[in-house]
């Protein structure tokens, strides 16, 4: 059994209900909003398979778990990343302020 940790953004309209059921089988343990860890004997590609329908074409998913020389990886099953709510909210590199 290996353990994995899959995030995963839906949508407003996405399918949370089939997820959800999906993610109930697994026993899988609530770790944040859209993050979920749980253990199983599929293979990364048996759960793309599996997840395929339930994400939808809109979803996003991104699997952590170990890779072949068993290090910690990660993977966008479906959808890519898009840009952080929190950029921004830094100054750019090398402007200085003023408190004066």
């Amino acid at each position: 059994m290996t353990r994995y940790w899959l995030s995963f953004d839906l949508g407003l309209r996405g399918n949370y209900d089939d997820l959800y059921r999906w993610l109930a089988k697994l026993e899988a343990r609530e770790c944040g909003d859209g993050m979920a860890t749980f253990t199983t004997a599929l293979t990364p590609t048996q759960l793309k398979r599996a997840l395929k329908p339930i994400i939808g074409k809109k979803g996003r998913a991104y699997l952590i778990g170990p890779d072949k020389d068993g290090k910690w990886s990660g993977k966008w099953l479906f959808g890519s990343r898009r840009p952080a709510s929190w950029v921004g909210y830094t100054e750019v590199a090398g402007e200085e302020q003023d408190d004066a």
